[in-house]
């Protein structure tokens, strides 16, 4: 998922999809320790789509703190 995509989600859609994506992630990591999963880039996207997820969280709360600070 791009940054773009992501922006275009609500906030509650965002941390709904981050505790959903961090969940899959979790599995990933047990079914990757049991066996082989047939692509281990695919952990290495999911971290990166979570962490993608995460700052555009923080840049919408630092725009809010900010905003709030200016009134």
């Amino acid at each position: 998922m791009k940054a773009s995509e992501i922006r275009d989600l609500t906030t509650p859609e965002i941390e709904a999809r981050l505790v959903e994506d961090q969940q899959l992630l979790q599995k990933m990591y047990f079914n990757h320790a049991i066996s082989e999963i047939e692509s281990p880039a695919k952990i290495r996207n999911m971290k990166r789509v979570i962490a993608r997820m995460r700052t555009i969280l923080t840049e919408r709360e630092a725009a809010a703190a900010k905003e709030n600070q200016n009134q």
